[in-house]
């Protein structure tokens, strides 16, 4: 069994996204990532994941791998990443955030919300209010994605909004991430040091990138055999020599 060193950036968001730039299109993402020397990438627009279908469309027959994902905020608007190794276990949970996502977009106040295809066409505007926050609970938001074969990420945990600690203070009991991730601007060691009840979780990094430079800015080697979600799942708990080998930068 050979394993290898992925470049993996799991958190990345196209122009669906009404706060990223709309340069950030499905073909321009995938052209990015490569020049930028990733590996595999998780597109993760906010509650939404109807652009996840066209990067992926982008990137075949390409040296790229593209998760599905979708980066969720719950209820206390705690973000968390759901990551996926199929379209459907995705929209299985999309369901769920759109039935509990209230509200209509202002595209004057919020922005425009475009669902483009490998073609770079917009195929229609995402009505959402996908800036929102849905009306699900965390614990209960975690067992959704679990139950539809997904990987739960606490999102960015080191930020003061829209992170656990940020907006709980602690990782309530019961609930069981299946990785942390923090943003580039904390060192991995800190937050080791200065968040309680992180001891035993994988710590990723990733670029968080709503515009296209910020690609590759951030991210994590993961040892793995291939880029899978049940490789992922097993370098995450550092099982059979599979492990989050270092977070960048």
């Amino acid at each position: 069994m050979i394993l290898k060193d992925f470049r993996c950036d799991l958190h990345v968001h196209t122009c669906l996204s009404p706060c990223s730039d709309l340069d950030i299109y499905p073909k321009a993402l995938v052209e990015r990532s490569i020049a930028e020397g990733l590996d595999v990438i998780a597109v993760c627009d906010h509650n939404s994941s109807e652009n996840v279908s066209y990067v992926m469309r982008a990137a075949a027959g390409k040296p790229l791998v593209v998760f599905p994902g979708m980066e969720i905020a719950t209820s206390e608007e705690v973000h968390v990443l759901a990551l996926f190794d199929s379209v459907e276990g995705l929209l299985e949970v999309q369901r769920a955030v759109y039935d509990a996502l209230p509200g209509e977009n202002d595209e004057d106040v919020f922005g425009c919300q475009p669902v483009v295809n490998e073609l770079d066409e917009v195929e229609f505007m995402n009505p959402h209010l996908l800036i929102g926050a849905t009306t699900i609970p965390l614990g209960e938001m975690v067992e959704r994605i679990r139950g539809a074969g997904g990987l739960a990420i606490a999102a960015h945990i080191d930020r003061e909004s829209f992170s656990v600690f940020g907006q709980l203070g602690f990782i309530p009991e019961g609930i069981r991430f299946d990785a942390l991730e923090v943003s580039a601007r904390t060192p991995i060691s800190d937050c080791r040091r200065n968040f309680a009840g992180i001891s035993g979780y994988a710590l990723i990094r990733s670029s968080d990138a709503h515009r296209l430079g910020d690609l590759g800015s951030a991210y994590t080697t993961i040892r793995m055999k291939e880029p899978s979600l049940s490789e992922l799942r097993a370098a995450m708990k550092g099982e059979k020599g599979r492990k989050v080998v270092d977070a960048f930068p």
